[in-house]
């Protein structure tokens, strides 16, 4: 339950509301607890980290927390000017335990008091900035220069010895006023400043510290690159025409003891901002507010844009002390640094929506007793009400009448058709070097045969096993026909090329007479035979997701070829570099596992070169749209596919020269006349050209394909090459 609180006429008025999911807003705010005071507090309140405030004339607070808390982060806004949704991939942070006292009605007295702490310790915090900016950024002109280094600068100058004497045009003496005129021209203008006055070592209370140039100056623009270097004929080392002693004694002792004072001063006020800093931090950290901590349970998690995506979610395992990630069909133990990464939003597409809280005062929310063997929860029925325990019975009594009856249609056999498990181990087992003509050897004495049956898995199996010893060309690829012919040309173990082949068998789809049904009984028998100890499991799917990771490399090929022969070279570069990453990985656990390299990185090099041609191209043109297309295609293209080549497993001479090409064209530009603009760009990106693997690159994630139909991927193959080969477009569907 939620207490709002109005002001009205200067009375307060307060009436209770229930919620569910509790929405949060996302934009304007940087992690939950900022949420949570701009959604409940509706007056003017000071966040730790924002800037501005919040005015209204209502408040909300909790009046009573349920054993559950489910913030709905708003990811999602319609965009008026366009007439669509688009989803906010702004970065929040949100942390594993979060304390709800600053948001319970009991304790608003108190967080009101701290507010204006809050507030009052940020305009503080304000004001110690401004002055320590004063020093560090001294002068009033366009450039400026830390002061404690201007005061050193002057001081090396009245100490340098000339290296020659020349007569000098005013006086040869050095003077009080000499040092304000050496100091002002590192400031551009004068010793003057906003904060200090000439003669005044201490602070200024003043909030500005700079001031602007004048309208009619221009402000030089520095080339990195094209900046003309100082004649060769000035001094190295600048040095005063003639001081005297006493004279330098004098200036020594002004500005090493004016140094001094800045540095004392800067160093107090460093220490003032930490002390704000870490009184902000600690404000709502205290014992006194928390005690009432609320775990983070679950996240649930989209990926893509407002109009489709991917959902997945992440959940704790208490009893394990462990993050499990629920995607899709798959099970599997992540980190909070995976959940983090994808989950926080601002790197990429995907962000949390929704965030589950459970108080964490309240053990039995998470404590099942549950079975050591199959780990089902044992006495959750006991604590569900009575009308969900009732249904939730009779849907398992419905469940197991419907598969009882399905059982009966497809599964059961006669008692004299099942076959010993030894039948059912050895019948499909991986041909040996002794006996490569007779794979599939004959049941012994001890062997009940099992017919056609047998004789169907027999004959699969030695089709599939001629199949694997076929030679691979660029045209055709016996792999992509079955996974048995990955798995023989892999060596895999007997008990996975078993399995594999008795599944095949399986699907009801098979089921076109009485013939093909009863294979498909006795492939079902013979896998009910094999024992949970006799198959490691992990093992066993481990080498069909290696098989489905190869023909996606296909897949990613094959379409990037394709969007290459039609001219898409920035759709194409994408396919091929997941195709050449994904592969790389199967490679590494066996030459069979993935597909010649070098047919991907050919295309992706061509690729490359011609997608860099047309950034250069629209870079030179100078006009701002193409030159921001430009930018676009170096940064979201080019550079990322440099940042692959350039890893040290998986680059190679060709990729090694092509980089360097690239990189060739771009610094040509360094002797050309730009204009300030191009100048400027040229600066910002061409290091990130010239050592692209020190970024963290995010490829873009290339669209769903499908890889179900194996004829499909041979003839897209064959169709795909014979283009290539003839230089001509072929339409495959």
């Amino acid at each position: 339950d939620m207490t709002r609180k109005s002001l009205f006429l200067g009375k307060t008025l307060s009436n209770i509301e229930q919620f569910g999911q509790y929405p949060l807003q996302v934009n304007g705010f940087n992690n939950l607890d900022e949420c949570l005071e701009g959604a409940m507090i509706e007056g003017e309140i000071e966040a730790l980290h924002l800037d501005q405030t919040i005015s209204s004339g209502s408040e909300r607070w909790f009046s009573k927390l349920p054993p559950v808390l489910t913030f709905e982060l708003s990811r999602f806004e319609f965009n008026q000017s366009l007439g669509r949704p688009e989803k906010i991939h702004k970065k929040l942070e949100f942390p594993q335990i979060i304390y709800m006292d600053r948001y319970l009605d009991k304790n608003n007295e108190q967080i009101h008091n701290r507010r204006e702490e809050v507030k009052r310790l940020k305009e503080q915090l304000v004001v110690l900035q401004q002055k320590l900016e004063c020093y560090r950024n001294y002068g009033s002109g366009p450039t400026k220069y830390p002061l404690a280094d201007m005061l050193q600068y002057v001081l090396e100058f009245a100490c340098t010895k000339p290296t020659s004497v020349s007569p000098p045009l005013y006086s040869t003496s050095i003077t009080v006023f000499t040092v304000f005129l050496l100091i002002s021209c590192f400031s551009s203008v004068g010793l003057h400043s906003q904060c200090q006055e000439p003669g005044d070592t201490g602070l200024s209370d003043s909030p500005t510290c700079q001031q602007q140039p004048p309208s009619g100056q221009r402000t030089p623009i520095y080339k990195p690159f094209t900046q003309c270097r100082a004649p060769m004929d000035t001094p190295p080392h600048p040095a005063p025409h003639s001081v005297t002693e006493e004279e330098l004694r004098f200036v020594k002792t002004c500005l090493q003891r004016w140094r001094t004072e800045v540095e004392i001063n800067m160093n107090e006020l460093k220490a003032s901002i930490d002390r704000v800093s870490q009184a902000l931090e600690g404000m709502y950290s205290d014992n006194s507010l928390c005690q009432v901590p609320y775990r983070l349970h679950a996240v649930l998690v989209h990926e893509g844009q407002a109009s489709a995506g991917h959902y997945w979610a992440y959940i704790y395992d208490h009893a394990n002390q462990r993050w499990m990630k629920y995607n899709d069909v798959i099970v599997s133990e992540s980190s909070w640094e995976e959940l983090v990464r994808d989950s926080y939003g601002g790197m990429t597409n995907a962000s949390a929506y929704c965030l589950m809280y459970i108080d964490d005062r309240l053990p039995h929310l998470i404590a099942e007793d549950t079975d050591d063997e199959t780990g089902q929860v044992m006495q959750a029925m006991d604590s569900l009400p009575p009308i969900l325990r009732q249904y939730v019975r009779e849907d398992n009594r419905w469940f197991q009448q419907e598969l009882k009856e399905w059982e009966d249609q497809f599964c059961q056999q006669p008692q004299e058709e099942l076959v010993s498990p030894t039948a059912a181990v050895t019948s499909t087992r991986a041909p040996s070097k002794d006996d490569p003509a007779e794979p599939v050897p004959q049941p012994g004495a001890a062997q009940e045969p099992t017919g056609e049956q047998e004789h169907a898995f027999q004959e699969e199996y030695s089709r599939l096993f001629e199949l694997s010893q076929e030679e691979t060309t660029p045209q055709q690829d016996p792999r992509l026909h079955h996974a048995l012919v990955y798995f023989f040309q892999n060596q895999a173990p007997s008990r996975v090329i078993e399995r594999t082949l008795l599944e095949g068998f399986t699907d009801r789809n098979l089921s076109f007479d009485d013939r093909s049904i009863s294979i498909m009984r006795e492939a079902r028998a013979k896998l009910r035979l094999i024992k949970p100890e006799d198959m490691d499991m992990e093992e066993y799917m481990q080498w069909h997701d290696d098989y489905s990771q190869f023909r996606t490399v296909f897949v990613y090929l094959l379409t990037g070829l394709e969007q290459y022969q039609h001219g898409k070279v920035r759709e194409a570069l994408n396919y091929l570099n997941h195709a050449y990453k994904d592969n790389a990985m199967l490679l590494r656990r066996g030459e069979k596992r993935g597909m010649e390299q070098s047919l991907i990185a050919f295309y992706r090099r061509r690729c490359l070169k011609e997608m860099n041609d047309n950034a250069a191209t629209l870079f030179r043109s100078g006009e701002v749209s193409d030159v921001e297309e430009g930018m676009i295609i170096m940064n979201e293209a080019v550079i990322p596919c440099m940042h692959l080549m350039s890893r040290p497993d998986m680059v190679s001479q060709e990729d090694l020269d092509t980089m360097e090409a690239v990189r060739s064209h771009w610094c040509s530009y360094l002797g050309v006349d730009l204009d300030d603009s191009l100048q400027e760009k040229l600066g910002e990106f061409l290091p990130r050209v010239l050592d692209c693997s020190t970024e963290m690159v995010v490829l873009k994630d290339p669209p769903t394909v499908r890889s179900k139909v194996p004829h499909d991927l041979c003839s897209r193959l064959a169709a795909i090459m014979e283009s290539i080969t003839n230089t001509s477009v072929v339409a495959v569907k």
